[in-house]
C-alpha cells in the first residue's frame, strides 16, 4: 500500500470507534458537486463521466469542498459515481444535462440477450475502473492528511434499479417487474454485483480510502418484505465478505458506513447488518433513531437537505433539533445531511450550516451546555 502524509484529523474515526469526543464530526453528500462554481470551472467542457474518468479533474473537485470549507468539514468523498460498476459490466451509461443518468439499452428480461452475457461476463473491477484508484491516490497524497477520505459504491438494489430502468423512475415499473416475476433472475443478477461490489471497495481501499460507504439510493422503492428479500442479504454478503478480502490483500479493515434512503423501516435490521456506521434521511426522527440503534452504530445524518433553501433561520433550527435529537454530538454522531446537496444552494448558506454544527454541538468540560441545548447525561 502507498505510504500516505499521516492523518491530521482523525474525529470521524475516533466517533466511529466509540469514543466521546469535542464535537461530532461534519462532511455531506455530494459535497463535492455542480452547487459550486469553482466546480463548474474545473469541470470545463467535460461531460460528467469524462471527469471521473480523469483522475486530476476527480481529485480537484474531490478538494474543492476541503479547500472552501477549511476547518469545518472532516472528511472528503471521492468524486465518482454509483453507475460505474454497470458501466465496468459493459453497460453504456450517459448523463443527460437536466435529466441524468441513461442506459441507452436497460435489460429488458432474462431473455434479452443481454441479461446472459452480463451473467456469463467475467468483470475485471481492477482493470475498467482504475481511474478510480487512481484518483483516489491521488486525492490522499493532496489531503496531506487534513481530513480521511470516503470510497463508496451503490448497492446491488440501486444498481440493478438503474440497470433495468435505464435511469431514474418515478413508478419503477420495470425493476418491480423484474423481482416479481423473475425473482430467480434479479436475485443471480444481485449477487453478482455484490460480488464486484466487495472487490471494488476493497481496491478502492488498497488505493487508499479510509472509510467505504454503500449508497442503497432506492431502498424505498422496496416494502420491508421486499428489502429483506432484495436489497438488506445484499448489502449484509458485502458487509460479511469486504473484511475477509482486505486481509487476503494485506490490508487493514476500515470502517463501513450503509446508507438506504427512504428505508426507515428497516432501521433496527441495518444496526444488524454488519456495518459500523448507519446513515439516516430526514425521514428518520433522530431520538427515534438512537433508540432503535440502542449504540450498535455510529449514526450518521440526516438534516434535510431542503433547508439549505430556506435561510439562517431555519437551518439553525434543523440543526438544534437535530444536535438535541442525537444526545448532544459528543458520542455516536458524524453530521450529515439526509442525502446529497441538491442544485442551487447557495454555498454560503452550507457553509452556515457546518458553523451551526460547531457551534450549537461543541462542548468542553467547562461549557457543557450550549445555546440553551442540555446535553444527555
Amino acid at each position: 500500500m502507498t505510504d500516505f502524509p499521516q492523518l491530521k484529523n482523525d474525529l470521524l474515526l475516533r466517533v466511529i470507534r466509540g469514543e466521546r469526543v469535542e464535537r461530532p464530526p461534519i462532511w455531506v453528500m455530494r459535497q463535492a458537486g455542480r452547487y459550486l462554481p469553482e466546480y463548474h470551472e474545473a469541470k470545463g467542457n467535460n461531460d460528467f463521466f469524462a471527469c471521473c474518468r480523469s483522475p486530476e479533474i476527480a481529485s480537484t473537485l474531490t478538494l474543492q469542498p476541503i479547500d472552501r470549507y477549511a476547518g469545518l468539514i472532516d472528511a472528503a468523498i471521492i468524486f465518482s459515481d454509483i453507475l460505474v460498476i454497470p458501466q465496468a459490466m459493459g453497460m453504456t451509461v450517459e448523463m443527460l444535462d437536466k435529466k441524468g443518468p441513461h442506459f441507452p439499452n436497460p435489460l429488458r428480461s432474462p431473455t434479452d440477450g443481454q441479461y446472459e452475457e452480463l451473467m456469463a461476463r467475467k468483470v475485471d473491477v481492477g482493470k475498467e475502473l482504475d481511474y478510480v484508484y487512481q484518483a483516489i491516490t491521488m486525492t490522499r497524497r493532496k489531503l496531506k492528511g487534513r481530513v480521511p477520505l470516503y470510497g463508496f459504491c451503490g448497492a446491488p438494489w440501486t444498481l440493478l434499479c438503474y440497470m433495468v430502468e435505464g435511469g431514474g423512475s418515478k413508478l419503477f415499473v420495470q425493476v418491480k417487474t423484474w423481482i416479481y416475476k423473475y425473482p430467480r433472475q434479479s436475485k443471480q443478477l444481485l449477487q453478482k454485483i455484490a460480488e464486484l461490489c466487495v472487490e471494488y471497495l476493497a481496491l478502492q481501499v488498497k488505493a487508499g480510502a479510509q472509510i467505504i460507504q454503500v449508497f442503497d439510493s432506492w431502498a424505498a422503492e422496496l416494502s420491508p418484505t421486499s428489502f429483506k428479500e432484495f436489497s438488506l442479504p445484499y448489502l449484509r454478503y458485502i458487509s460479511k465478505h469486504l473484511p475477509p478480502r482486505l486481509k487476503e490483500l494485506q490490508l487493514d479493515a476500515v470502517p463501513m458506513v450503509v446508507f438506504a434512503k427512504g428505508a426507515w423501516y428497516g432501521l433496527d435490521d441495518l444496526c444488524g447488518s454488519g456495518y459500523d456506521v448507519v446513515g439516516l434521511d430526514w425521514l428518520q426522527d433522530p431520538a427515534e433513531a438512537v433508540r432503535i440503534a440502542q449504540g450498535r452504530v455510529v449514526l450518521q445524518g440526516n438534516a434535510d437537505p431542503g433547508v439549505l433553501y430556506g435561510g439562517k433561520e431555519a437551518i439553525t433550527a434543523v440543526v438544534r433539533e437535530m444536535v438535541r435529537g442525537f444526545g448532544g454530538g459528543q458520542q455516536g454522531w458524524i453530521a450529515n445531511l439526509g442525502h446529497g446537496v441538491t442544485p442551487f444552494v447557495d454555498p454560503d448558506h452550507l457553509k452556515f450550516f457546518f458553523k451551526e454544527i460547531h457551534r450549537l454541538a461543541t462542548t468542553d468540560s467547562h461549557h457543557p451546555r450550549r445555546d440553551g441545548i442540555a446535553l444527555s447525561t
